[in-house]
């Protein structure tokens, strides 16, 4: 018997984006819980081009491996036990994560409560755009922060995949939101609802944005011990990239802030309310660059010069 296969980028050691390539590889086939995703587009994150680049997915796979977590596809199909989604449902989500989920490529295989109906104000490149940097916003601020009405909220790198989500989020919690940004996309952060926006290259945002009750900081780096002279006692640090040796515990303990780390996790209760934001058009998803499937390294190209707009998307389907 011949088993139906499927377009894939994948590969075969760490490296460059060079190392990306389209392969064949036999289609999977949904277990129990879970369902076959006809994929659409998938977004790209910089999860995958540090995965990439290390070789290394999830714990102790090494390559080969097709990477990609955010998904907007059509279900195709459904393994036994599944009630919540059937055939023919638009969906979209952060299968699996940060274990993997092999979404570039033509299908994959999901939990079926990874995902949740795919808002219909958004495109399939839209929705592939919003899942990671979405949940990793509204986990950060609304589930870790608690974030209510009027607090002071600093989002670093605010016009980026998760920044300008974030943005949007805080605002429609009803925070007042400083975003960081270079001058050129100070307007887009204004008209995403941004009540200050700081020229980082111009300014020591530490110096000049002080008694916040809560810091997003997706920077790492000496990012976080500086962004503690821009917190209220009581206030909180997220930081969203892995920490190391120089994370601020003891200063910030000292000052009174709590310093957390926060990993995104798969959340289909989370994807609810950011569809339930879009479709109020309270959250707008910026997707800054679009390429076919086949030009996944020119993707990674293009993030890891750190300079994008919102995010990145892998046409799968037309």
């Amino acid at each position: 018997m011949t088993h139906p296969t499927m377009r894939a980028v994948s590969q075969d050691t760490a490296g460059s984006p060079e190392v990306l390539h389209e392969i064949e590889l036999p289609r999977p086939e949904p277990r129990r819980g879970e369902v076959l995703v006809r994929v659409h587009a998938a977004g790209v994150n910089p999860a995958d081009w540090k995965t990439r680049e290390r070789g290394e997915l999830a714990v102790g796979l090494r390559p080969p491996f097709t990477l990609g977590w955010d998904v907007s596809g059509v279900v195709e199909q459904v393994g036994p036990g599944v009630t919540v989604l059937r055939p023919g449902d638009e969906v979209y989500g952060m299968p699996r994560f940060p274990d993997p989920a092999a979404a570039y490529a033509e299908y994959l295989t999901s939990p079926a409560r990874h995902l949740a109906p795919r808002p219909h104000r958004l495109t399939h490149v839209e929705s592939a755009a919003l899942p990671l940097a979405g949940l990793t916003a509204w986990q950060a601020l609304v589930d870790t922060a608690d974030l209510r009405p009027s607090r002071r909220v600093l989002i670093h790198a605010a016009a980026g995949g998760v920044g300008h989500l974030a943005v949007q989020i805080a605002k429609a919690r009803g925070a007042y939101v400083i975003g960081t940004a270079s001058a050129a996309k100070h307007e887009l952060l204004r008209s995403l609802g941004a009540d200050e926006v700081v020229d980082y290259r111009a300014t020591d945002v530490a110096e000049a944005v002080r008694d916040v009750d809560l810091v997003l900081d997706p920077l790492g780096g000496d990012s976080p011990a500086r962004s503690l002279r821009s917190l209220r006692p009581g206030g909180t640090l997220v930081s969203l990239l892995p920490l190391d040796e120089t994370f601020p515990w003891a200063e910030a303990e000292a000052a009174g802030i709590r310093a957390v780390f926060m990993l995104v996790e798969p959340d289909r209760q989370g994807l609810l309310e950011l569809t339930a934001l879009v479709e109020s058009g309270r959250l707008r998803v910026i997707a800054d660059a679009v390429y076919p499937l086949t030009e996944a390294a020119a993707a990674h190209r293009l993030g890891e010069l750190g300079s994008t707009t919102g995010k990145i998307v892998l046409t799968v389907r037309p």
